[in-house]
């Protein structure tokens, strides 16, 4: 069977097709399982298959490529509003063929198993995380409830909860400290787990040259290389920083109309993980600067001497976010031109 065109609306067990000729009629409609998708597309000619980037969307891409088709993943938050009336799979097919039209709309890359495996580490240690910090502050509201105050971080409040638990009050039932001593307990396996999460990221990209030199980038680490590693992949498709600053999230959002022009908050688009994994960064360098200068007497770069000044004009959490931006930027160059970061680039380029 040949077919040119086709939509499909992935699904867990049912796979919903909208067939159409290069004038993207629509011409025929079907509703198959796994095992009949599989089938069909194994018998199709080469064809152009559009779907939805979601669960499970980049298998099955990778899957039909090597078949010898050609494949676009695009956004779901861009395709829903071609969806006509009601929304059924049937409709959600039919909108790919519409959304696809639009030259504007940008497919998503199709991730490779080595990508997805990293993204699957950094969304672990984020369970663990989450998990971590919800015993903790369990831990802290219930012992608050029998007037012990522990204090808030994650070291201090592990290290206060355990001078409490080892030695409580006589007047404590044996049974409540029993409990808390096994949430305490739990907290260290979860601590452990992230650990571990940790060893394997870097075990995986001991050897990759992009992560190294991204971890030369002040307020860039082993996660922050790591994460946009394997959310990225090809920096390429990004034709400057500022594109790829916007694609985070990271530049302002605008509002305008004829000659007025306003410029708000961050739009805070794109990926919220490495979103914050640049901001949190930014803030560590941010705060590295604010204890210089060193013992050894090393100057400050240019980069970090800018964030200081923002700071001065406009208070932390703006330069904060200031910095992200610049950061999202420098590191858009050194994965760009594959170099180690220098934080006096510009200036060495200008008196040269």
């Amino acid at each position: 069977m040949s077919a040119l065109i086709i939509g499909v609306d992935l699904a867990a067990t049912q796979f919903e097709f909208a067939l159409a000729n290069d004038g993207f009629e629509r011409q025929e409609r079907r509703r198959l399982d796994r095992a009949q998708f599989a089938r069909f597309c194994r018998e199709l000619s080469p064809s152009l298959i559009l779907m939805e980037a979601c669960g499970s969307a980049h298998y099955w891409a990778r899957a039909l490529q090597a078949s010898g088709h050609q494949v676009r993943l695009l956004p779901a938050q861009y395709v829903r509003p071609y969806v006509r009336r009601n929304k059924t799979d049937a409709a959600d097919a039919a909108a790919l063929l519409e959304a696809v039209r639009c030259s504007e709309l940008r497919p998503v890359p199709v991730k490779t198993i080595d990508q997805q495996c990293l993204l699957q580490l950094h969304r672990l240690r984020e369970q663990y995380k989450l998990t971590r910090n919800a015993r903790l502050n369990f831990l802290r509201a219930a012992l608050q409830e029998l007037g012990v105050l522990i204090p808030k971080g994650v070291r201090k409040s592990l290290s206060a909860l355990r001078v409490v638990i080892d030695s409580p009050p006589t007047e404590w039932p044996v049974a409540l400290v029993k409990m808390y001593a096994h949430v305490l307990e739990e907290i260290e396996g979860l601590r452990k787990g992230m650990i571990a999460v940790e060893k394997a990221l870097r075990s995986v990209t001991r050897r990759d040259r992009v992560v190294r030199d991204l971890q030369t980038i002040c307020g860039v680490g082993p996660l922050t290389a790591t994460a946009l590693r394997a959310a990225v992949g090809d920096i390429a498709r990004f034709p400057s920083g500022r594109h790829f600053a916007c694609w985070l999230g990271l530049t302002a959002r605008e509002y305008s109309s004829g000659e007025l022009r306003r410029m708000g908050r961050i739009s805070r688009r794109g990926d919220r993980h490495l979103r914050t994994l640049l901001v949190n960064g930014a803030r560590s360098a941010l705060m590295a600067a604010n204890r210089f200068p060193t013992p050894g007497g090393r100057p400050l770069d240019a980069l970090r001497a800018w964030a200081l000044r923002v700071q001065q004009r406009s208070g932390l959490n703006k330069a904060t976010v200031a910095l992200a931006n610049k950061l999202a930027r420098v590191i858009w160059a050194t994965w760009h031109h594959q170099r180690a970061f220098d934080g006096n680039w510009g200036q060495r380029i200008n008196t040269g």
